[in-house]
């Protein structure tokens, strides 16, 4: 088993886990109201994959076999595949990526150091729910992009061969060593305030308008039902 000796530290007031909860009717939520200009929407949406990349690679590193290894270097890909797709849409618009990216490096980077957990199992649920969680609610708001990129936007987060390697790995950790579920199901508790934060960074906000959040929140329950169903799967308790 592979440990890091950083801990975790406070974390700042977020919104809470909700009980279960049916599906939300989505219709109603005018994304093109909320969502940024396609330049910083997938500025942002490119340095979370990249992101998601690294952590993955770390994964790779530590994991405790080859078969392992092997799995989650195909997910680290899915990761890298949709970072540079999301870079290409930055090229077609005339921007450079790594100057739209820059703005959104500081409070992605702490989002990655809050959800890294504290052993390699940690690391991965964290990478395997939280990437869940915004590819979900990034694909939702790019229906408020122009209709072209928006459609192309969804295709490349709808792709999801990362999350059934994850789940896979996880699973049968679970049930090798049923000591872990306890710890993951609280660790993975714990990581949808942080996600919600991130995902809440990405609606436009002015001073005009402030309740940016408060009319997207049918797309965050919806997120947390999502989040319930994939710790049921793992059979932890969300």
């Amino acid at each position: 088993m592979v440990f890091w000796t950083s801990r975790r530290g406070a974390r700042p007031e977020a919104p809470r886990l909700r009980p279960r909860v049916a599906p939300t009717d989505l219709a109603r939520v005018d994304f093109g109201e909320l969502v940024p200009e396609p330049v910083p929407f997938l500025g942002q949406a490119a340095y979370i994959q990249l992101e998601f990349f690294e952590g993955l690679a770390k994964a790779v590193a530590t994991a405790p076999s080859l078969t392992s290894k092997e799995g989650l270097s195909a997910a680290a890909g899915v990761a890298l595949r949709k970072h540079h797709a999301l870079i290409a849409e930055l090229r077609r618009l005339g921007v450079e990526p790594d100057d739209v990216m820059a703005p959104f490096a500081p409070a992605t980077d702490r989002f990655r150091q809050a959800t890294a957990g504290a052993d390699w199992y940690e690391l991965l649920l964290g990478i395997h729910l939280t990437a869940g969680m915004l590819d979900d609610y990034f694909s939702r708001l790019a229906d408020g992009l122009p209709a072209d990129l928006g459609a192309r936007v969804r295709a490349i987060l709808d792709e999801e061969g990362a999350a059934v390697v994850l789940g896979s790995e996880l699973g049968a950790a679970i049930r090798s060593d049923p000591r872990l579920a306890d710890r993951l199901a609280l660790w993975g508790r714990s990581l949808v305030g942080d996600t919600l934060l991130i995902a809440r960074s990405a609606l436009r906000a002015s001073e005009a308008d402030g309740r940016a959040g408060e009319r997207v929140e049918p797309v965050f329950t919806e997120l947390i039902a999502d989040h319930t169903r994939r710790m049921d799967a793992l059979g932890l308790t969300a």
